[in-house]
């Protein structure tokens, strides 16, 4: 584990533990942006707790909940955190468990590696690109090290089961007509179709583990919302592409939402 995911790791698990102590409260806090996305205490806990371990390295962070800097600043910049403190803020608010830290490191447009955090379900997801994709099961009951959550972990893409149909992963608040058509032309292509609903990061990372063959996104995300998981992706084998480049998509734009995009297996 290299030192720059053992801060990330390190963050997301204290920023974890945060947003798990207002998940079990009995007020979580929700206001709205402008907007109308909902913001919680949790939000802002985790906010603060992640800023505190990354600007620490000396590499400029971008936020959902800080300050966006203006991409005249920011162009200048080689390297930077990407980090949504809780993504799938709408999954929090329901409880139902479908929420992640997402936090990861972009190095000149392209993701270098990320931490996606599920602190309610107990897994942590790290992939580095050009060296390896792993999920980690961490006990978010205890207060443990980046070094112990790494010590159990388990290499990506985990083997399908034997005659798993072709499994398609999509938004569980964002489902499209585009999306539709996607799914009914892999029903035209592979007969059987599997359709799996989740919220937040943990659709890139049910591809990245090798339970989902596909992800189509045809519809709004922002950088802060992708970059972690596409890290995880792209570290397993997978293809993260931007519909509107057919490239892996990049990161630190001037315009911050990303285009609709397609993450699929190619091992």
């Amino acid at each position: 584990m290299n030192d720059w995911i053992r801060v990330a790791l390190a963050a997301s698990l204290e920023a974890g533990r945060a947003i798990l102590d207002i998940y079990e409260s009995d007020d979580v806090g929700v206001e709205y942006k402008e907007d109308q996305s909902p913001l919680t205490r949790a939000d802002r806990a985790a906010h603060d707790v992640l800023m505190r371990h990354l600007e620490a390295t000396s590499i400029p962070v971008l936020s959902e909940e800080g300050k966006h800097m203006p991409f005249s600043e920011r162009q200048g910049w080689d390297a930077l955190w990407i980090v949504d403190p809780v993504d799938g803020t709408k999954e929090f608010i329901k409880r139902n468990g479908e929420f992640t830290v997402n936090v990861a490191l972009v190095r000149d447009g392209r993701v270098a590696g990320g931490v996606v955090l599920a602190p309610v379900l107990g897994h942590a997801y790290v992939g580095v690109v050009g060296e390896g994709a792993w999920r980690l099961e961490v006990d978010m009951t205890k207060v443990i090290s980046a070094d112990e959550a790494w010590a159990q972990r388990a290499a990506l893409p985990f083997d399908a089961p034997e005659g798993r149909p072709f499994t398609v992963v999509a938004s569980r608040s964002h489902m499209s007509p585009e999306t539709e058509a996607y799914v009914e032309e892999a029903r035209a292509q592979h007969g059987e179709v599997n359709l799996i609903s989740k919220g937040s990061s943990l659709k890139l990372c049910m591809v990245a583990e090798g339970t989902a063959d596909a992800y189509p996104r045809f519809a709004p995300t922002m950088e802060w919302d992708t970059a972690a998981g596409q890290a995880v992706c792209e570290a397993a084998g997978c293809d993260v592409i931007d519909q509107n480049t057919n490239e892996p998509m990049r990161y630190n734009r001037e315009e911050l939402l990303n285009a609709w995009f397609l993450v699929s297996r190619t091992n």
